[in-house]
Protein backbone atom coordinates (compact mmCIF):
# COMPACT_ATOMS: atom_id res chain seq x y z
CA UNK A 1 0.00 0.00 0.00
CA UNK A 2 1.28 3.46 -0.92
CA UNK A 3 1.21 5.72 2.13
CA UNK A 4 0.00 9.31 1.86
CA UNK A 5 3.04 11.51 2.55
CA UNK A 6 2.29 14.35 4.98
CA UNK A 7 4.29 17.49 5.86
CA UNK A 8 2.99 19.41 8.89
CA UNK A 9 3.51 23.20 9.11
CA UNK A 10 3.70 24.16 12.78
CA UNK A 11 5.15 26.19 15.63
CA UNK A 12 5.79 23.63 18.41
CA UNK A 13 2.25 23.11 19.64
CA UNK A 14 -0.76 22.33 17.48
CA UNK A 15 1.53 20.54 14.99
CA UNK A 16 2.67 17.93 17.50
CA UNK A 17 -0.87 17.54 18.85
CA UNK A 18 -2.33 16.92 15.39
CA UNK A 19 0.38 14.36 14.68
CA UNK A 20 -0.30 12.56 17.97
CA UNK A 21 -4.07 12.53 17.50
CA UNK A 22 -4.38 11.81 13.78
CA UNK A 23 -1.20 10.40 12.26
CA UNK A 24 0.95 8.74 14.93
CA UNK A 25 -0.67 5.32 14.58
CA UNK A 26 -2.15 5.60 11.06
CA UNK A 27 -0.43 3.13 8.69
CA UNK A 28 -2.09 4.80 5.69
CA UNK A 29 -0.07 7.99 6.24
CA UNK A 30 3.64 8.73 6.40
CA UNK A 31 4.53 12.01 8.09
CA UNK A 32 7.88 13.06 6.64
CA UNK A 33 8.46 15.85 9.16
CA UNK A 34 7.43 19.22 10.56
CA UNK A 35 8.32 22.79 9.73
CA UNK A 36 8.56 25.52 12.37
CA UNK A 37 7.61 29.22 12.38
CA UNK A 38 6.80 32.12 14.79
CA UNK A 39 9.08 30.93 17.65
CA UNK A 40 12.85 31.52 17.42
CA UNK A 41 15.26 28.61 17.81
CA UNK A 42 12.86 25.67 17.37
CA UNK A 43 13.52 24.74 13.73
CA UNK A 44 16.57 22.50 14.14
CA UNK A 45 15.15 19.91 16.53
CA UNK A 46 13.90 16.34 16.19
CA UNK A 47 10.46 15.19 17.29
CA UNK A 48 11.73 12.32 19.44
CA UNK A 49 11.21 8.61 18.87
CA UNK A 50 9.81 8.29 22.40
CA UNK A 51 6.79 10.35 21.32
CA UNK A 52 6.56 9.34 17.65
CA UNK A 53 5.26 5.79 18.06
CA UNK A 54 6.34 2.51 16.40
CA UNK A 55 5.82 3.79 12.85
CA UNK A 56 8.60 6.37 13.39
CA UNK A 57 11.38 4.58 15.31
CA UNK A 58 13.95 7.34 14.65
CA UNK A 59 11.66 10.29 15.32
CA UNK A 60 10.82 13.06 12.86
CA UNK A 61 12.83 16.03 11.58
CA UNK A 62 11.80 19.67 12.07
CA UNK A 63 12.83 22.17 9.38
CA UNK A 64 12.44 25.94 8.91
CA UNK A 65 9.15 26.83 7.23
CA UNK A 66 10.92 28.91 4.59
CA UNK A 67 12.16 25.66 3.01
CA UNK A 68 8.87 23.81 2.84
CA UNK A 69 8.38 23.90 -0.95
CA UNK A 70 11.79 22.29 -1.41
CA UNK A 71 10.81 19.56 1.05
CA UNK A 72 7.52 18.99 -0.78
CA UNK A 73 9.33 18.47 -4.08
CA UNK A 74 12.28 16.54 -2.70
CA UNK A 75 10.18 14.11 -0.64
CA UNK A 76 7.21 13.99 -3.03
CA UNK A 77 4.82 15.13 -0.31
CA UNK A 78 1.14 14.52 -1.06
CA UNK A 79 -0.46 16.80 1.56
CA UNK A 80 0.70 19.85 3.48
CA UNK A 81 -1.20 20.26 6.76
CA UNK A 82 -1.32 23.70 8.42
CA UNK A 83 -1.14 23.32 12.20
CA UNK A 84 -0.43 26.64 13.90
CA UNK A 85 -2.48 29.68 14.79
CA UNK A 86 -2.97 33.45 14.65
CA UNK A 87 -2.58 33.88 10.91
CA UNK A 88 -4.52 36.38 8.84
CA UNK A 89 -6.84 34.60 6.44
CA UNK A 90 -4.74 35.91 3.54
CA UNK A 91 -1.58 34.39 5.09
CA UNK A 92 -3.31 31.00 5.27
CA UNK A 93 -4.08 31.18 1.58
CA UNK A 94 -0.53 32.27 0.74
CA UNK A 95 0.70 29.10 2.47
CA UNK A 96 -1.93 27.11 0.59
CA UNK A 97 -0.82 28.65 -2.70
CA UNK A 98 2.81 27.77 -1.99
CA UNK A 99 1.82 24.18 -1.25
CA UNK A 100 -0.29 23.92 -4.40
CA UNK A 101 2.43 25.44 -6.55
CA UNK A 102 4.85 22.84 -5.22
CA UNK A 103 2.38 20.11 -6.25
CA UNK A 104 0.80 19.11 -2.92
CA UNK A 105 -2.68 19.20 -1.44
CA UNK A 106 -3.33 21.67 1.40
CA UNK A 107 -5.38 20.69 4.45
CA UNK A 108 -6.73 22.00 7.77
CA UNK A 109 -7.76 19.46 10.41
CA UNK A 110 -11.00 20.10 12.28
CA UNK A 111 -11.92 19.87 15.97
CA UNK A 112 -13.85 16.59 15.73
CA UNK A 113 -10.68 14.81 14.61
CA UNK A 114 -8.23 16.53 16.96
CA UNK A 115 -10.02 17.06 20.29
CA UNK A 116 -9.36 14.81 23.27
CA UNK A 117 -12.44 13.64 25.15
CA UNK A 118 -12.10 14.10 28.91
CA UNK A 119 -13.76 12.16 31.73
CA UNK A 120 -14.53 15.38 33.59
CA UNK A 121 -16.57 18.46 32.61
CA UNK A 122 -14.52 20.87 30.49
CA UNK A 123 -14.64 24.66 30.18
CA UNK A 124 -12.48 26.07 27.36
CA UNK A 125 -11.27 29.67 27.24
CA UNK A 126 -10.07 30.66 23.75
CA UNK A 127 -9.75 33.88 21.77
CA UNK A 128 -9.97 35.47 18.35
CA UNK A 129 -6.37 36.83 18.56
CA UNK A 130 -3.30 36.55 20.73
CA UNK A 131 -3.48 38.98 23.66
CA UNK A 132 -7.25 39.38 23.97
CA UNK A 133 -7.33 38.58 27.70
CA UNK A 134 -7.68 34.79 27.93
CA UNK A 135 -5.48 34.38 31.00
CA UNK A 136 -7.37 36.79 33.24
CA UNK A 137 -10.64 35.23 32.03
CA UNK A 138 -9.35 31.76 32.88
CA UNK A 139 -8.34 32.92 36.35
CA UNK A 140 -11.78 34.44 36.89
CA UNK A 141 -13.48 31.18 35.86
CA UNK A 142 -11.23 29.09 38.12
CA UNK A 143 -11.88 31.38 41.08
CA UNK A 144 -15.64 31.26 40.50
CA UNK A 145 -15.60 27.46 40.40
CA UNK A 146 -13.61 27.45 43.63
CA UNK A 147 -16.35 29.54 45.28
CA UNK A 148 -18.68 26.62 44.52
CA UNK A 149 -16.27 24.12 46.06
CA UNK A 150 -15.18 22.79 42.67
CA UNK A 151 -11.52 22.11 42.01
CA UNK A 152 -10.32 23.30 38.62
CA UNK A 153 -7.11 22.00 37.10
CA UNK A 154 -5.81 24.10 34.25
CA UNK A 155 -4.60 22.46 31.06
CA UNK A 156 -2.60 24.99 29.09
CA UNK A 157 -1.97 25.17 25.37
CA UNK A 158 1.53 23.77 24.65
CA UNK A 159 4.77 25.72 24.61
CA UNK A 160 7.39 22.92 24.45
CA UNK A 161 10.50 24.84 23.47
CA UNK A 162 13.07 22.55 25.14
CA UNK A 163 13.58 18.79 25.45
CA UNK A 164 10.37 17.42 23.90
CA UNK A 165 10.63 13.94 25.41
CA UNK A 166 11.16 15.39 28.90
CA UNK A 167 8.26 17.80 28.34
CA UNK A 168 5.73 15.16 27.23
CA UNK A 169 3.64 15.69 30.39
CA UNK A 170 4.39 18.63 32.68
CA UNK A 171 2.66 19.09 36.03
CA UNK A 172 3.33 22.57 37.40
CA UNK A 173 2.21 23.39 40.92
CA UNK A 174 5.10 25.46 42.31
CA UNK A 175 7.90 27.78 41.27
CA UNK A 176 10.27 24.86 41.87
CA UNK A 177 8.39 22.98 39.12
CA UNK A 178 8.98 25.92 36.76
CA UNK A 179 12.69 25.74 37.49
CA UNK A 180 12.77 21.95 37.14
CA UNK A 181 11.14 22.15 33.71
CA UNK A 182 13.43 25.05 32.67
CA UNK A 183 10.42 27.15 31.70
CA UNK A 184 11.03 30.15 29.46
CA UNK A 185 9.65 33.64 30.13
CA UNK A 186 6.82 32.88 27.69
CA UNK A 187 5.88 29.75 29.64
CA UNK A 188 6.15 31.44 33.03
CA UNK A 189 3.86 34.22 31.82
CA UNK A 190 1.10 31.64 31.39
CA UNK A 191 1.76 29.50 34.48
CA UNK A 192 2.87 31.74 37.36
CA UNK A 193 -0.35 33.59 38.13
CA UNK A 194 -2.29 30.30 38.18
CA UNK A 195 0.29 28.82 40.55
CA UNK A 196 0.14 31.96 42.73
CA UNK A 197 -3.58 31.28 43.22
CA UNK A 198 -2.96 27.66 44.17
CA UNK A 199 -4.00 26.01 40.91
CA UNK A 200 -2.24 23.07 39.28
CA UNK A 201 -1.31 23.58 35.62
CA UNK A 202 -0.65 20.82 33.10
CA UNK A 203 1.07 21.36 29.76
CA UNK A 204 3.50 19.60 27.47
CA UNK A 205 3.34 17.62 24.23
CA UNK A 206 1.15 14.52 24.58
CA UNK A 207 -2.31 15.85 25.42
CA UNK A 208 -4.00 12.47 25.56
CA UNK A 209 -1.68 11.57 28.44
CA UNK A 210 -1.95 15.07 29.92
CA UNK A 211 -5.76 14.97 30.02
CA UNK A 212 -5.73 11.50 31.62
CA UNK A 213 -3.44 12.81 34.37
CA UNK A 214 -5.26 16.09 34.88
CA UNK A 215 -8.71 14.54 35.21
CA UNK A 216 -7.49 12.40 38.10
CA UNK A 217 -7.23 15.47 40.34
CA UNK A 218 -10.01 17.85 39.30
CA UNK A 219 -13.75 18.39 39.30
CA UNK A 220 -13.53 20.60 36.19
CA UNK A 221 -10.82 20.64 33.55
CA UNK A 222 -10.21 24.23 32.49
CA UNK A 223 -8.61 24.64 29.06
CA UNK A 224 -6.46 27.81 28.88
CA UNK A 225 -5.88 28.38 25.18
CA UNK A 226 -2.86 29.82 23.42
CA UNK A 227 -2.79 32.36 20.60
CA UNK A 228 -6.22 32.07 18.96
CA UNK A 229 -6.07 28.30 18.63
CA UNK A 230 -9.00 25.92 18.96
CA UNK A 231 -9.27 23.81 22.12
CA UNK A 232 -7.39 20.52 22.25
CA UNK A 233 -10.07 19.14 24.61
CA UNK A 234 -13.78 18.82 23.80
CA UNK A 235 -15.50 21.57 25.84
CA UNK A 236 -18.85 21.43 27.59
CA UNK A 237 -18.73 25.24 27.79
CA UNK A 238 -16.78 27.16 25.16
CA UNK A 239 -15.79 30.76 25.99
CA UNK A 240 -14.15 32.93 23.32
CA UNK A 241 -12.57 36.29 24.15
CA UNK A 242 -12.60 39.14 21.60
CA UNK A 243 -10.69 42.42 21.65
CA UNK A 244 -12.37 45.77 20.86
CA UNK A 245 -8.95 47.40 20.56
CA UNK A 246 -8.63 45.40 17.31
CA UNK A 247 -12.13 45.61 15.84
CA UNK A 248 -12.62 43.48 12.75
CA UNK A 249 -9.91 41.00 13.72
CA UNK A 250 -12.54 38.66 15.17
CA UNK A 251 -13.44 37.54 11.63
CA UNK A 252 -10.11 38.11 9.87
CA UNK A 253 -7.77 35.58 11.49
CA UNK A 254 -7.35 31.81 11.53
CA UNK A 255 -8.57 29.98 13.54
CA UNK A 256 -9.93 32.82 15.68
CA UNK A 257 -13.01 33.19 13.52
CA UNK A 258 -13.78 29.50 14.08
CA UNK A 259 -13.52 30.09 17.84
CA UNK A 260 -15.97 32.97 17.48
CA UNK A 261 -18.46 30.90 15.51
CA UNK A 262 -18.22 27.84 17.78
CA UNK A 263 -18.44 29.63 21.15
CA UNK A 264 -21.23 29.31 23.69
CA UNK A 265 -20.13 32.63 25.22
CA UNK A 266 -18.28 35.53 23.58
CA UNK A 267 -16.59 37.94 25.99
CA UNK A 268 -15.70 41.34 24.53
CA UNK A 269 -12.85 42.16 26.89
CA UNK A 270 -11.07 45.48 27.61
CA UNK A 271 -14.42 47.21 27.08
CA UNK A 272 -13.48 50.01 29.49
CA UNK A 273 -10.27 50.72 27.54
CA UNK A 274 -11.73 50.84 24.02
CA UNK A 275 -13.99 53.45 22.39
CA UNK A 276 -17.67 52.58 22.82
CA UNK A 277 -18.26 52.37 19.06
CA UNK A 278 -15.51 49.74 18.74
CA UNK A 279 -16.98 47.69 21.59
CA UNK A 280 -20.38 47.77 19.90
CA UNK A 281 -18.86 46.88 16.53
CA UNK A 282 -17.26 43.76 17.95
CA UNK A 283 -20.46 42.81 19.79
CA UNK A 284 -22.45 43.14 16.55
CA UNK A 285 -19.88 41.11 14.62
CA UNK A 286 -20.05 38.35 17.23
CA UNK A 287 -23.83 38.27 17.12
CA UNK A 288 -23.84 38.13 13.31
CA UNK A 289 -21.30 35.32 13.19
CA UNK A 290 -22.79 33.34 16.08
CA UNK A 291 -26.44 34.28 16.80
CA UNK A 292 -26.84 31.52 19.40
CA UNK A 293 -23.94 32.70 21.59
CA UNK A 294 -24.28 34.82 24.71
CA UNK A 295 -22.28 38.02 24.07
CA UNK A 296 -20.92 39.92 27.09
CA UNK A 297 -18.72 42.95 27.69
CA UNK A 298 -16.00 42.82 30.36
CA UNK A 299 -13.27 45.08 31.65
CA UNK A 300 -9.60 44.60 32.42
CA UNK A 301 -8.98 46.08 35.88
CA UNK A 302 -5.42 47.37 36.23
CA UNK A 303 -3.61 47.01 39.55
CA UNK A 304 -0.68 49.43 39.97
CA UNK A 305 0.36 49.55 43.66
CA UNK A 306 3.23 52.02 43.06
CA UNK A 307 1.57 54.18 40.42
CA UNK A 308 2.59 57.46 42.05
CA UNK A 309 6.21 56.73 41.11
CA UNK A 310 5.27 57.25 37.45
CA UNK A 311 3.91 60.79 37.58
CA UNK A 312 5.91 63.02 35.26
CA UNK A 313 8.62 60.39 34.79
CA UNK A 314 10.27 59.06 31.65
CA UNK A 315 9.19 55.44 31.54
CA UNK A 316 10.25 52.34 29.64
CA UNK A 317 7.27 50.11 28.84
CA UNK A 318 7.67 46.31 28.81
CA UNK A 319 4.77 44.09 27.78
CA UNK A 320 3.93 40.50 26.89
CA UNK A 321 6.02 39.37 23.92
CA UNK A 322 3.55 37.29 21.86
CA UNK A 323 0.79 39.90 22.24
CA UNK A 324 3.03 42.56 20.71
CA UNK A 325 4.72 40.40 18.06
CA UNK A 326 2.51 37.97 16.18
CA UNK A 327 -0.50 39.34 18.11
CA UNK A 328 0.04 42.65 16.28
CA UNK A 329 -0.71 44.97 19.23
CA UNK A 330 1.36 48.21 19.20
CA UNK A 331 1.01 48.59 22.98
CA UNK A 332 -0.16 46.71 26.04
CA UNK A 333 -1.29 47.20 29.62
CA UNK A 334 1.97 48.89 30.61
CA UNK A 335 1.22 51.87 28.37
CA UNK A 336 -2.40 52.10 29.52
CA UNK A 337 -1.29 52.05 33.17
CA UNK A 338 1.57 54.52 32.66
CA UNK A 339 -0.65 57.11 30.97
CA UNK A 340 -3.38 56.72 33.58
CA UNK A 341 -0.79 57.32 36.30
CA UNK A 342 0.43 60.53 34.66
CA UNK A 343 3.73 59.34 33.24
CA UNK A 344 5.64 61.89 31.19
CA UNK A 345 7.79 60.79 28.26
CA UNK A 346 7.70 57.24 26.85
CA UNK A 347 11.26 56.01 26.30
CA UNK A 348 12.13 54.54 22.91
CA UNK A 349 13.98 51.22 23.40
CA UNK A 350 14.68 50.61 19.70
CA UNK A 351 18.04 52.44 19.41
CA UNK A 352 19.31 50.53 22.46
CA UNK A 353 18.04 47.05 21.58
CA UNK A 354 20.58 44.22 21.68
CA UNK A 355 20.91 41.08 19.56
CA UNK A 356 17.66 39.21 18.96
CA UNK A 357 15.68 42.03 20.61
CA UNK A 358 16.90 44.38 17.86
CA UNK A 359 15.92 41.73 15.30
CA UNK A 360 12.44 41.56 16.85
CA UNK A 361 11.98 45.32 16.40
CA UNK A 362 13.13 44.99 12.81
CA UNK A 363 10.68 42.15 12.15
CA UNK A 364 7.77 43.98 13.83
CA UNK A 365 8.08 47.65 12.80
CA UNK A 366 4.70 48.55 14.35
CA UNK A 367 6.45 48.50 17.77
CA UNK A 368 7.78 51.90 18.82
CA UNK A 369 7.60 52.69 22.52
CA UNK A 370 6.94 49.22 23.95
CA UNK A 371 9.58 46.57 24.55
CA UNK A 372 8.34 42.98 24.05
CA UNK A 373 9.42 40.71 26.90
CA UNK A 374 11.08 38.11 24.70
CA UNK A 375 12.66 35.22 26.57
CA UNK A 376 12.60 31.99 24.57
CA UNK A 377 16.19 31.16 25.60
CA UNK A 378 18.76 32.13 28.22
CA UNK A 379 20.64 34.22 25.67
CA UNK A 380 17.48 36.10 24.71
CA UNK A 381 16.70 36.78 28.39
CA UNK A 382 20.21 38.25 28.73
CA UNK A 383 19.62 40.44 25.66
CA UNK A 384 16.29 41.64 27.10
CA UNK A 385 18.06 42.52 30.35
CA UNK A 386 20.80 44.37 28.47
CA UNK A 387 18.25 46.30 26.39
CA UNK A 388 16.43 47.46 29.52
CA UNK A 389 19.71 48.51 31.14
CA UNK A 390 20.80 50.47 28.05
CA UNK A 391 17.53 52.38 27.51
CA UNK A 392 17.57 55.80 29.26
CA UNK A 393 14.56 56.11 31.57
CA UNK A 394 13.53 56.90 35.13
CA UNK A 395 11.25 53.92 35.72
CA UNK A 396 10.66 50.56 34.04
CA UNK A 397 6.94 49.74 33.82
CA UNK A 398 6.28 46.09 33.11
CA UNK A 399 2.89 44.47 32.60
CA UNK A 400 4.07 40.98 31.81
CA UNK A 401 2.03 38.29 33.59
CA UNK A 402 5.17 37.18 35.44
CA UNK A 403 7.24 39.24 37.85
CA UNK A 404 10.15 40.20 35.59
CA UNK A 405 11.89 41.69 38.59
CA UNK A 406 12.48 38.17 39.93
CA UNK A 407 14.03 36.91 36.69
CA UNK A 408 16.05 39.93 35.52
CA UNK A 409 18.63 42.10 37.24
CA UNK A 410 16.88 45.45 36.93
CA UNK A 411 19.22 48.34 37.71
CA UNK A 412 16.46 50.95 37.62
CA UNK A 413 13.32 51.63 39.59
CA UNK A 414 10.52 49.34 38.41
CA UNK A 415 6.74 49.26 38.73
CA UNK A 416 4.75 46.13 38.04
CA UNK A 417 1.29 46.33 36.45
CA UNK A 418 -1.19 43.50 36.89
CA UNK A 419 -4.68 43.10 35.48
CA UNK A 420 -7.79 41.13 36.40
CA UNK A 421 -11.09 40.28 34.76
CA UNK A 422 -13.85 42.75 35.64
CA UNK A 423 -17.54 42.01 35.28
CA UNK A 424 -19.48 44.82 33.60
CA UNK A 425 -22.82 43.03 33.25
CA UNK A 426 -25.01 40.99 35.53
CA UNK A 427 -25.30 38.05 35.68
CA UNK A 428 -22.34 38.13 33.29
CA UNK A 429 -19.77 35.38 32.90
CA UNK A 430 -19.88 34.78 36.64
CA UNK A 431 -23.56 33.91 36.42
CA UNK A 432 -22.89 31.48 33.56
CA UNK A 433 -20.18 29.74 35.62
CA UNK A 434 -22.55 29.67 38.63
CA UNK A 435 -25.12 27.84 36.51
CA UNK A 436 -22.46 25.46 35.22
CA UNK A 437 -21.29 24.67 38.76
CA UNK A 438 -24.87 24.12 39.99
CA UNK A 439 -25.41 21.55 37.22
CA UNK A 440 -22.37 19.66 38.56
CA UNK A 441 -24.10 19.42 41.95
CA UNK A 442 -27.34 18.06 40.49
Amino acid sequence: MTRNKILILGAAGRDFHNFNMVYRHDPACEVVGFTAAQIPGIDTRIYPAELSGPLYPTGLPIWPERDFEARVRELEVDTVVLAYSDLAHAEVMHLASRALAAGANFQLLGPRHTMVRAERPVIAVCAVRTGCGKSQTTRFVADRLREHGKKAVIVRHPMPYGDLAAQAVQRLASYADLERHACTIEEREEYELHIDRGYVVYAGVDYQAIVRRATQECDVLLWDGGNNDLPFVQPDLWVTVADPLRPGHETEFYPGEANLRAADVVVVAKATDAPADQVQAVRRAAQRANPSATVLSAGSRLVVPDGEQLRGKRVLLVDDGPTLTHGGMPFGAAQVAALRCGAGELADPRPHAVGSIAQTFSKYPHLQHTLPAMGYSASQVAELEATIAATPCDVVVYATPIDLGRLLRLTKAAVRVQYEYEELEQPGLGGIIDDFARLLHS
